[in-house]
């Protein structure tokens, strides 16, 4: 069995498994409830490994990767600041939001805002909503153009059916199971991933200790031998320059203080208190693992092939995984990275469906509730719908994914975790101020990156402080008012 041949058999049999067991748990989806949140019973252990799978995405195993191989150390910062962030998430928001999920009986992430600030319940569902939608229209898209780029270094496919391909590996057991049928699959999508980033970086430490011709023959000579920049945290800058490098690093933190919906929905749909604190261990210790992966890797690829060996950087993690490991093994773990990318994709796309589902379309369908299998119907359709659209989005973008990912963690972090902080520690904010926070964040973030700046200041970390003053101004500035709104 030649080379190409068993990349194929290995790829095939683990889409079909997941494809399969993805069926399987959709079988179970017998209400809108179970579609969208999986009935909030999720095992600790489940929601724990969802999220992470979810988090992660092809942005820790090409867009990391790819980043740390371009600029060496600097990327330190970033791991950082997601590290801390996804802790404080676990031990700080994950059980609150569990709890207050159960207290308001809710089934999507908007729901749990609306039901909270009652008085302007109508209008955070349209526009929190109709906010996470667009956003992740741009990252579920990311995560297309991911799998294009792995099939690609893999079978030398076309960018543009690769992703097509993987739109057809995930799409329609997602349409069909929900919710459930993604976090259960994203299990498996996590135990890959951990695997990838941990073995992967393993071997690839000792392969280059073992092969003089390599450009290096360890991480460190490599980063040396690749120039100053790539051995200096600060990207080889000083003073006011040395601060932007760290605070556009470590400005990931503020998206994972409960403002991505995709990872606030495991938190709410964990079955109870217990279970809550199995998934936080399991959490914690799969993300100190991955992040040292997903770096490692990076630098590994600078000892194999030298500094600016890619036309595109993130092709470097699949390009070393198929360097350092015979053909079969090399499949395995690079299925680590298309596990990366449809857990992702599919989160999203579930995400984003039943938020308009739920939060937009259905309150305006007359008699929504009469008939729960015309409803499930109809939450399936709309899930296509955005499937469709975001695979056209990613067939029009040339951004890499680090970037658009980037882009998304502002607009939806940045503003919805001020959002949620707020709502869970703050007792005087109120519905008309977390209305206003949503719409300054969502329109700071795109008049910020379309007037280019960027280049100079990321908006990741603007718009978290944009939103959280807009938030506190308009709590004083508004009296609170009664529920006045039908939500």
């Amino acid at each position: 069995m030649n080379y190409q041949t068993q990349l194929i058999v290995v790829m095939v049999a683990y889409t079909a498994i997941i494809i399969l067991y993805g069926i399987y748990q959709g079988r179970k989806v017998k209400n809108d409830a179970d579609y969208a949140i999986a009935s909030r019973q999720l095992p600790g252990w489940v929601a724990a490994l969802s999220e992470r799978a979810t988090g992660e995405s092809s942005w820790a195993l090409l867009g990391l990767p790819g980043a740390a191989y371009a600029t060496g150390l600097t990327e330190i910062w970033i791991a950082i600041g997601c590290v801390i962030g996804i802790i404080t998430a676990w031990v700080a928001i994950s059980w609150r939001l569990r709890d207050a999920a159960e207290k308001y009986n809710v089934t999507t992430f908007t729901e749990f805002i609306a039901k909270k600030h009652g008085e302007m319940g109508k209008w955070l569902r349209i526009v929190g909503s109709a906010t996470i939608v667009f956003f992740f229209f741009f990252y579920i898209g990311a995560q297309f153009l991911g799998g294009g780029k792995t099939l690609h270094t893999m079978f030398q496919l076309d960018n543009r059916l690769g992703m097509f391909i993987i739109a057809l590996i995930i799409v329609p057991y997602t349409i069909y199971g929900g919710f459930r049928s993604v976090v259960y699959t994203d299990v498996i999508q996590a135990i890959v991933m951990i695997i990838a980033l941990v073995v992967g970086p393993i071997v690839g430490i000792i392969y280059i200790s073992n092969h003089p011709d390599m450009f290096a023959t360890s991480i460190s000579g490599a980063l040396e031998l690749a120039g100053p920049s790539y051995t200096s945290i600060y990207g080889a800058g000083s003073g006011f320059a040395a601060g932007i490098v760290i605070a556009g690093g470590f400005s990931w933190f503020f998206g994972f203080l409960g403002g991505q919906p995709q990872l606030s929905t495991r938190f709410m749909a964990i079955k109870n208190a217990k279970q809550v604190k199995q998934a936080r261990n399991i959490g914690i210790i799969w993300t100190v693992f991955a992040y040292i992966g997903a770096l490692s890797l990076g630098w590994i690829g600078i000892a194999i092939f030298g500094p600016n060996n890619f036309a595109d950087r993130e092709y470097v993690m699949p390009a070393v995984i198929l360097e350092i490991f015979p053909p079969v093994i090399a499949a395995i773990l690079i299925s680590g990275a298309i596990a990366a990318m449809t857990s992702t994709a599919n989160s999203l796309l579930i995400l984003s469906s039943t938020e308009l589902s739920e939060n937009i379309v259905n309150p305006l369908m007359k008699n929504k509730n009469k008939n729960p299998n015309k409803v499930l119907f109809r939450s399936r359709i709309i899930t296509a719908f955005l499937a469709a659209i975001a695979l056209v989005l990613a067939y029009l973008s040339s951004e890499l994914i680090f970037t658009l990912v980037s882009y998304v963690w502002a607009g939806i972090g940045g503003t919805f975790s001020i959002v949620i902080l707020l709502s869970l520690f703050w007792k005087k904010y109120h519905g008309k101020a977390a209305l206003f926070t949503i719409i300054a964040g969502m329109s700071f973030t795109i008049i910020w990156i379309s007037t280019g700046m960027e280049k100079v200041i990321t908006t990741r970390i603007l718009t978290f402080f944009v939103a959280g003053i807009v938030a506190v101004v308009t709590t004083y500035a508004f009296p609170k008012t009664g529920n006045i709104q039908n939500i």
